[in-house]
């Protein structure tokens, strides 16, 4: 589990294809002592299992794998080396809730098709398929490439948000243009609302 505040940005080291899919080595600021085998960071969103972890000089990191799936829903087949991409650590129990509930389980991908310069701001729109739009609400939540976002306006199968400094800042927003493919999750919430309602109320099955 996540909130979409992205506490590191990452940069790819390596890169390996292997049977199940790819394997990544990632830098980055965490001290690999405090990171277990096993451990859960959203690596731009999708939710990865650290399987080795080291410290090379002073360059800390740590090793993921992606499965065949992953690499076919989101944007991790288009790694390259020297990518940068936004890392959280799993939440933990009685944290700060900054952002919103987030699972790391990447429902698709958006696509920015406009990216607007504010002088205090940057505005995105973006176009998703019409399955996840339904999950996506004017002044609603969603992670985007793992960052919790406020929706701004919602309308059809696009969507759009405003980026304050901070945020491009401290995360890889600032490396986005229009016509990048990002990966996108759907507030928990949403969807378990829309599910209840395609059943019948207990009322209605009294009948």
């Amino acid at each position: 589990m996540f909130t979409g505040i992205v506490s590191d940005v990452g940069t790819i080291l390596e890169l390996e294809q292997i049977a199940a899919g790819q394997r990544a080595k990632i830098g980055t600021v965490y001290d690999p002592d405090g990171i277990e085998i096993g451990a859960s960071i959203a690596c731009s969103g999708v939710c990865h299992t650290v399987v080795a972890k080291g410290r090379d000089g002073e360059q800390n990191w740590f090793t993921v794998e992606s499965a065949a799936e992953t690499l076919a829903l989101t944007t991790v087949k288009d790694w390259c080396v020297g990518k940068r991409v936004n890392l959280e650590r799993s939440l933990s129990m009685g944290a700060e809730l900054g952002g919103h509930l987030v699972l790391g389980h990447v429902d698709g991908k958006a696509t920015i098709v406009e990216r607007t310069e504010h002088p205090e701001s940057v505005y995105l729109k973006f176009e998703c398929a019409p399955e996840f739009a339904r999950f996506i609400p004017k002044k609603g939540s969603v992670a985007l490439d793992g960052t919790s976002l406020t929706v701004n306006e919602a309308e059809g199968n696009t969507f759009s948000v405003f980026l304050i400094p901070h945020t491009l800042e401290v995360t890889t927003w600032s490396d986005r243009a229009q016509g990048d493919e990002i990966n996108l999750e759907v507030d928990m919430m949403a969807r378990y609302v829309a599910r209840l309602a395609e059943f019948p109320s207990l009322a209605e099955i009294a009948k």
